[in-house]
Formats: structure tokens, sequence, C-alpha cells
């Protein structure tokens, strides 16, 4: 697939218009008219800047031409009643708590995965990704090449990273500890920190960001090489923590969006229209397509304490793979609330899904209508 997957799936549920209102603006009006340059250069009229030399008129309307920029400033996330309801991307279990990110720039905490609480963030942009190294250190990234740090279990928030001139989002983030770290996403888009953020340099990885497609995401195997799945099939390994990359072969041309860790040197990786393969050894260039029964698009996944895998994406689709037997089962997670008229809601979830965690005997699923829970991930 061409173009910008993950933003054709922010679309998809009516995020046009929020991409559209980037959460952003000019410093000091930077779109006001700037002064006739005729009248920079001299008191007279423009007339009588017009009887001057050509040299000299043409010499100032080079450097208005020129004139620098004037930056780009964010501005904060806004303290929404119904944050919770709307369009979540990102979901971890810090340990302590439950974080979720998503739709301009907002974050949520939650002790027990059913009451959330906003905590302010410095940026209004789209949040796709979150991770944290241990209960406390935990970065998010997102559009306008934004990164945030927490260094108090997502209680507070710090950016570290904000480049909306560059027009691409990140999709994904890593660390392998406090200090090193990645981030990757559209176009190519790869960064990388030794100093837990402080600092943010390019990725060299010609191999995987040569073609500049959209690098989706990027996992840690069990064996501790990096792997990378994104646009057009694209698989990337490292085997010395990110500093050389080179291009796997695929079995699948279109978008992947996501991978998981299998075993120690394997993975599954899923994308477009339920296709879902896997891979004991990604080096060994074998991959077996696990039949989902489905078509619809998986745009997350986790491990579970069993040691299954778990997919959530469109549709309010959710299936369970044993990663051994390939066995795949189909869960769903059903409303049961009450509406404004008092009357019960009992029906299945259709909303998309974007990301799952474990918890509990069950599982978290953050997507379109907030992050929803499901008790048990055995057969239904």
């Amino acid at each position: 697939m061409t173009g910008n997957d993950k933003k054709k799936w922010l679309a998809a549920l009516g995020a046009a218009a929020m991409l559209a209102a980037t959460g952003w603006v000019l410093a000091d009006d930077a779109a006001a008219p700037a002064a006739p340059a005729a009248a920079d250069a001299s008191g007279s009229s423009g007339s009588d800047a017009s009887a001057g030399s050509a040299d000299a008129g043409a010499g100032s309307g080079e450097a208005a031409a020129e004139a620098p920029a004037k930056p780009v400033k964010p501005l904060p996330s806004e303290i929404m009643p119904l944050a919770d309801r709307g369009l979540m991307l990102g979901l971890v279990n810090t340990g302590e708590h439950i974080v979720t990110v998503g739709d301009r720039g907002e974050i949520l905490v939650s002790n027990d995965g059913r009451r959330w609480a906003q905590v302010e963030t410095p940026v209004r942009s789209p949040l796709t990704a979150v991770y944290f190294v241990d209960a406390k250190n935990g970065w998010a990234v997102g559009h306008d090449a934004v990164i945030l740090h927490t260094a108090d279990g997502g209680k507070t928030w710090e950016l570290q990273n904000f480049k909306p001139e560059l027009e691409k989002p990140y999709l994904s983030v890593l660390f392998l500890d406090a200090n090193t770290g990645f981030a990757v996403g559209a176009y190519g888009l790869a960064s990388k920190t030794t100093d837990g953020g402080k600092t943010w340099t390019d990725l060299e990885a010609p191999a995987i960001r040569g073609d500049e497609l959209h690098l989706n995401d990027m996992i840690k195997l069990g064996n501790g090489d990096l792997f990378v799945a994104g646009e057009q099939g694209t698989l990337g390994l490292s085997t010395d923590k990110g500093a050389t990359w080179e291009k796997l072969p695929s079995p699948y041309e279109a978008s992947l969006f996501g991978a998981l860790p299998v075993g120690e040197k394997g993975a599954l990786i899923f994308g477009l229209r339920g296709n879902v393969y896997i891979s004991q050894d990604v080096r060994a260039k074998q991959w077996t397509k696990v039949e989902v029964n489905t078509v619809a698009t998986f745009f997350g996944g986790a491990p579970l304490p069993s040691g299954e895998l778990a997919l959530v994406g469109l549709a309010g689709e959710i299936v369970v793979i044993n990663p051994t037997t390939n066995a795949v089962r189909s869960l769903r997670i059903r409303k049961n609330e009450v509406d404004a008229n008092g009357r019960k809601i009992d029906d299945v979830v259709s909303s998309t899904y974007s990301s799952v965690i474990p918890f509990k005997d069950g599982i978290l699923v953050a997507g379109e209508e907030g992050v929803q829970s499901l008790s048990s991930v055995q057969a239904q």
C-alpha cells in the first residue's frame, strides 16, 4: 500500500479533520503580511522605490524572500471531559499504572483499566505509540515528529522532539534501557538516542530507510535482536542493538503494521486483510501463513502470559494465536452499559482497535472508542 498507512487508519476513524487542525500555531502570528520590502529599504513611497536602481530593488526583494520562517510552537493539550471515550492508539502497562495515548496529544492513566484520568501534555499532536522501560521512565511519540518523555510514571510529560516541518509522524517507539532508544515512522523516518532522549539523531540504516517506506513497528526479539516491520512488506533486522541493519526477504508485499516476538529468534508479523505470518527464525527466510479466518486488517498485538499472541484490528476483530500449533480462536468484546435514555446496551463492539495489552486474566484494547476490557481470553 502506498501512502501513510496509519494516517489512512486515522482517516478511517474520522480523523482527517483532526489532522487538518494541527495542534500548533505560528509564533507571533507568522501568517501576518510582511511590510513592503521597498518601505523597509527607505522611507519613500512604493512609486519612489520603483524609481531607484534595479539592483537595489532586486536586493531588497531577495532579502524579503529569504527572511527565515518564524518558529512553530506547540500548543498544550486540552483536558477534555470525555477523553476516555475518544480515539486512543497506544497502550502500555507500566507495572504500576495503565497509560494510553491518542488524539490531540491526549494521555490518560488508570489503576484499574476502567476509570481514567487525563494528564496534561505539551502538545496537541496525535500520539500513536507509547513505551515504558521501567515503572517511571516512558516515551510517547506521534505526529509532527513528537517525542514526549515522563520520569514519574506518566504523571507529567516533557517535550523532547517537535518538528512539524517534516510532516512525518513517528509510529513506534522502543527503548533498550533508560538511555538507548529508537523511534520510527512514516517515509523512512527513524531516530536514535543514547542519552534518554535529551538528543535524537537520524538512525543510520540505509537498508530499511533508503526507499522511504513507512516503518510501522520496531520490536525486540527474544534474543535481543531488533526487528522492524513496515510498508510493502518491509522487514529489517539488527543483531548489534541498532548499529547496523539488513533488509530481510518478506512473505508479504503489502503493508505490515506490527510484529511480535516468537521464541528466541522468531516473530509473528501482521497487516492488511488478515494477513498474518509466523517464523521461528526470521533469518531462516521461512514464513508460515497463519489462517485467521478473517480479512480484517490487524493494527496491534501483544504476547499473553499463556504464551499465546493476541491481535486486534478493524471492526472489533480480536484473535488469539498459539505460536506453537498456529491454532486460532476469535474473541469479541460486548458492550454492557446504559444509554442516556436509561436503555441497556448489550451488543458486540464493532469499532476498530489499534493496540492491546494483557491485563489480569483478560486484555485491554485501545481504539476508536477509548480503552475497553475483556475479562477473559478463554474460548467464548
